[in-house]
């Protein structure tokens, strides 16, 4: 049953998205015009940036944040909304580099990541339905043995929150499907509507006396012991700059351009369903995600929406019809939802490396020049990880997190801009035929 369905319209406003649909506050900052002065420029406006401009302020630094559009106009504010636990996946491959330890502090910074967000929402009291609860689905029974595994190394880590592992007679706990064969539950994760996070974030970046430019895209950077960094009608003079434009790097700066590759994700929000409907979809309110690696995941949002995302694909264009492309992988999982209409389609891209650990460094060849980016579909806690940890580096606090990410090698996509995106399909290809074994 098709009605009123919001198309998205990727210009300089926001994605006509469900979350920009109900924002709670309207921001408007100006375009830089002139010429501006600060110890850091930032290239970015989403949760990267944000938190990167806020731990700097924090710590007497001058800051300039630029943004080429709107302030959580990138995946920060149309991401899905869930707030999983963990930064990348299969950390231990990079025990060669950064030794045991090293991965173990990696997957703690995980834990932490999670708790960044919880204390940013309490301190500046940010409105953005944060909710505590979240379930991993297991779509066949290895999927379960590797919950276990999870829930044994997360118990170890000395994880506080509340756990538990779901057999096949106990998924209805937590969601009113017939997909899946066991879940694990926890309660130190959850889901919120990411746009109003990052506006709240936004206002306390600016309260703490960083300055923001909307719709100024840079078109320029000129590297050296200052650097400047050039929009349409001005420039920003700064001592260090960061990179933090994630998927919509747009060829700013080939040497971690070629490292993050653009991949689009998808979600969809039905009408308003009654309390009961919501209810026996997921009874418990929380946010699920299954585990192929074309995953589904939903929530429901605060007015009881269904908000179904996934669809990862990396043809670098969005379907004509979000919509009818979505709709189907929401009735397979919920087909009680036959009848129901999509009010909101909307997508855009996310970043992705090779090794889907986050890239957070600097340049070897501009020791001023940080970056972060690659959050491989983790970016609402990872970014606010990002944010703490490159605030550290530039205030001179260095060593810890920054340096571990810092020394984990990330290879640059082959193919250039043109053929990267084809062959990681076909590489994304070959895992999914290998879930059919």
């Amino acid at each position: 049953m098709s009605g009123r369905v919001h198309q998205p319209v990727h210009t300089h406003q926001h994605a006509a998205s469900y979350y920009a649909a109900t924002a709670n506050q309207q921001l408007g900052f100006p375009a830089l015009r002139g010429e501006v002065r600060a110890d850091v420029c930032i290239v970015g406006g989403g949760f990267s940036g944000l938190n990167t401009a806020i731990e700097l302020a924090r710590k007497g630094l001058s800051v300039v944040l630029v943004e080429a559009r709107k302030v959580g106009w990138g995946a920060s504010g149309r991401n899905g909304g869930q707030l999983i636990r963990g930064v990348g996946h299969g950390v231990e491959q990079f025990e060669n580099v950064i030794g045991s330890d090293g991965v173990r502090q990696i997957k703690l910074m995980g834990l932490e990541a999670v708790e960044l967000v919880r204390q940013r929402v309490a301190e500046f009291n940010i409105d953005c339905d944060l909710t505590w609860g979240y379930c991993d689905l297991a779509n066949k029974p290895s999927h379960l043995e590797g919950f276990a595994e999870d829930m044994a190394e997360l118990k170890q880590l000395g994880y506080r929150h509340e756990m538990r592992l779901l057999q096949p007679d106990q998924v209805h706990e937590v969601v009113g499907s017939n997909q899946y064969v066991g879940g694990m539950i926890d309660m130190g994760s959850g889901h919120l509507h990411p746009l109003n996070l990052a506006l709240g974030e936004a206002v306390a970046a600016q309260n703490l006396g960083v300055q923001l430019f909307e719709d100024s895209a840079v078109t320029r950077i000129e590297y050296g012991p200052q650097v400047s960094v050039h929009t349409a009608q001005g420039v920003v003079r700064a001592a260090n700059l960061v990179l933090a434009c994630n998927a919509y790097l747009n060829g700013l700066d080939p040497t971690i351009g070629g490292k993050v590759l653009p991949a689009g994700s998808y979600v969809i929000a039905t009408e308003p369903l009654s309390e009961a409907e919501a209810k026996s979809l997921i009874p418990q309110n929380m946010a699920l995600c299954d585990q192929r690696v074309a995953l589904d995941y939903y929530r429901l949002s605060a007015d009881r929406r269904l908000l179904f995302g996934g669809a990862c694909h990396y043809s670098g264009r969005d379907p004509a019809d979000i919509a009818a492309y979505m709709r189907p992988k929401m009735l397979k999982v919920f087909p009680q939802l036959a009848k129901k209409r999509i009010d909101f389609q909307w997508g855009g891209m996310i970043g992705i490396g090779a090794n889907r650990l986050p890239q957070i460094g600097r340049l070897p060849q501009h020791p001023n020049v940080y970056f972060a980016q690659a959050y491989a579909g983790h970016g609402v806690n990872a970014t606010h990880l990002a944010g703490k940890l490159l605030g550290e580096a530039i205030s001179g606090q260095l060593g810890g997190g920054f340096d571990l990410f810092a020394k984990v090698p990330h290879i640059t996509f082959p193919g250039g801009k043109h053929l990267r995106s084809p062959l990681l399909a076909l590489g994304m290809l070959w895992h999914r035929l290998k879930e059919l074994v």
